[in-house]
């Protein structure tokens, strides 16, 4: 891939994110916060310009990637979009320091949803809409995005794609990665429209309502209330949230089968089926276990079912602050840092389809020893999956505790203390947002050292794009040829 192949993908991206500064600016025009407009239209006019001369110039030549290519164009595509979506932030002041605005811009593209702001009441609208829309962006994948929306990109386009989606097996359910990419982004938006006009009628502003959809169904969390959706304090917005959240933890694939009434692809998906019974066992567990702080048992519900689906799907939102709750409704909110939605969906985390295939195996191994000329495989969707697979899960998951190891020993050499460190780091790691002592729901991280919020931001983007696609460039073997 020639440097010249290489910025113009870039600038390709840069430029589209550019263009979504639309939204934040027709807000800025409609609430009459002209003086933040420069800080959109600058950066948007500079990347536009800068996409559109790449693309004229070289509109004739195809773009051919190799494994190599296509890790580092999507992994620079990722830090240059959340430093290219901090400049709004840093540009209009609304967070002066560029660290923190950075930061936010990571966290947000990210989908982690982690702030460092006390008080994002105080912020512009438009400022506001742009965190939540970098929620939106990052949750199906801005290379994702470029794919769909650029054909010329087609060549090595399925490379781009599985740089930067979930999930141990990567696929296409389409003949083209573009029409592929295309029916998840045309889903994401339904997905969108359909939460913004539940939440306008459950009593929501329209402003609000897009703000919030575009948190949920990218699995965020970011608000423009300092309560989050607990500011609202309606059972119907709750809700509506939860069901959304759930939605958005569901491997985006199973909605095209949907759509296509291939129903008994639905029916016979293993990760669906355990996603499904993991989410009734915590949110029955963590309602029975908060009845006695809240007094009834429909009124846990309504908190414990909005809470399990907020961390499994990796959302974030709070309506309550959980460490308050009895010590075994707050172990089982500890325990789903550790389970992520389904592959493929926008949500962060391990994913349930890697711990399926870890105890399917584990399971197989007791079989070996009871049964030792037994043959036996890990079968997924009523079918044998292959064995490369598991050491696929191996290798991710000891990768995955080795960075949650090391982003915990980050955090005590900052001076937190080992509950804050660790749960911090399963949060990062997973793309969370908030954790659990100094880094609860009712906290920000604004007060952490920068040296300990640049390893997060690593942490944030490593987690976003499955580990590999950042951590590759550390070792020597990708520089040799």
């Amino acid at each position: 891939m020639t440097l010249f192949s290489f910025l113009r993908i870039e600038f390709s991206i840069l430029g589209i994110v550019g263009a979504t500064f639309v939204f934040p600016v027709v807000a800025a025009l409609c609430y009459k916060e002209y003086s933040v407009l420069p800080a959109f239209l600058i950066p948007m006019a500079a990347a536009l310009l800068l996409a559109l001369a790449f693309y004229f110039a070289g509109r004739k030549k195809k773009i051919a990637l190799s494994t190599r290519g296509a890790f580092l164009v999507v992994a620079f595509a990722w830090i240059c979009a959340s430093a290219y979506g901090a400049l709004p932030l840093f540009i209009s002041r609304a967070i002066p320091n560029w660290v923190d605005a950075l930061w936010e811009s990571v966290s947000g593209f990210t989908t982690t949803g982690a702030t460092i702001l006390s008080d994002v009441e105080c912020l512009p609208n438009s400022i506001n809409l742009w965190r939540a829309e970098t929620h939106w962006l990052g949750g199906m994948g801005i290379v994702a995005l470029t794919v769909a929306l650029f054909p010329l990109l087609g060549v090595g386009g399925f490379q781009l794609i599985k740089a930067e989606t979930t999930g141990p097996e990567k696929g296409k359910f389409t003949p083209k990665i573009t029409t592929t990419a295309k029916a998840l982004w045309t889903i994401y938006v339904l997905f969108t429209c359909l939460e913004l006009v539940l939440l306008k009628l459950a009593g929501m502003s329209f402003f609000d309502a897009l703000l919030h959809s575009f948190s949920t169904v990218g699995t965020g969390g970011f608000s423009n209330k300092n309560a989050s959706i607990g500011a609202y304090n309606s059972a119907a917005i709750d809700a509506i949230c939860t069901t959304f959240m759930f939605l958005a933890g569901v491997n985006f694939t199973l909605y095209f089968y949907l759509l296509a009434g291939k129903l008994k692809e639905i029916r016979e998906n293993t990760e669906f089926k355990v996603y499904v019974g993991i989410i009734f066992v915590f949110v029955l567990g963590m309602t029975l276990a908060n009845v006695g702080h809240y007094g009834g048992f429909f009124h846990s519900l309504r908190f414990s079912s909005f809470q399990t689906a907020a961390i499994i799907s990796t959302t974030g939102f709070a309506t309550a602050d959980y460490t308050f709750w009895a010590p075994l409704a707050q172990a089982f909110i500890f325990f789903l840092f550790f389970l992520g939605g389904s592959s493929g969906s926008t949500s962060g985390g391990v994913k349930i389809i890697r711990w399926v295939i870890f105890f399917k195996q584990a399971n197989n191994e007791f079989l070996k020893t009871l049964h030792p000329h037994g043959v036996f495989s890990v079968r997924l969707n009523n079918r044998a999956g292959r064995k490369d697979i598991v050491f696929n899960v191996a290798a991710f998951m000891t990768l995955y505790l080795l960075l949650v190891v090391l982003t915990t020993l980050c955090g005590t050499a900052a001076n937190l203390d080992l509950g804050t460190a660790f749960t911090g780091a399963l949060s990062m790691v997973g793309n969370v947002g908030p954790a659990f002592g100094e880094l609860g729901p009712s906290c920000n991280y604004g007060f952490l050292p920068a040296a300990l919020k640049g390893w997060y931001m690593f942490a944030m983007l490593a987690g976003r794009l499955e580990l590999y696609t950042m951590i590759i460039f550390f070792f020597p073997e990708f520089y040799k040829k």
